[in-house]
């Protein structure tokens, strides 16, 4: 993995596993549940593993992998998966992206909401 990149949360079919990165449980419980939700869901519906990660930019990344004798792991239905849910949860991500950069990287809100603003 990248340096800096740092995991929000994660989800392991294999192990049947969700994990939580405390660091953000300032969070509100229903984020944290969204978030819960879709990656459990994304390793019930495709499998192999799954997890949200913030990258050194505070940009939100999805990630899937899989174990290399998984034959029943389908990259074509992940990649499909994923696309959809950044579709769907746009909104959410933004929002998380928002807070990485005001109170992980102590960005200027300000700044950052107005720049959303004229890229709106």
């Amino acid at each position: 993995m990248e340096e800096n990149r740092v995991v929000l949360c994660g989800a392991n079919a294999y192990e049947k596993k969700y994990y939580f990165n405390e660091a953000f449980k300032s969070l509100p419980e229903s984020i944290k549940e969204e978030l819960h939700i879709i990656a459990v869901l994304f390793t019930e519906e495709v499998g192999g593993v799954f997890t949200i990660v913030f990258e050194p930019d505070g940009s939100v990344s999805l990630e899937t992998d899989a174990a290399e004798e998984d034959i029943l792991y389908d990259e074509i239905s992940s990649g499909l998966l994923i696309g959809e849910i950044k579709r769907k949860r746009q909104e959410l991500f933004e929002s998380l992206s928002l807070y990485y950069k005001v109170f992980i990287l102590k960005e200027n809100a300000a700044e950052l909401l107005k720049d959303q603003d004229v890229k709106e």
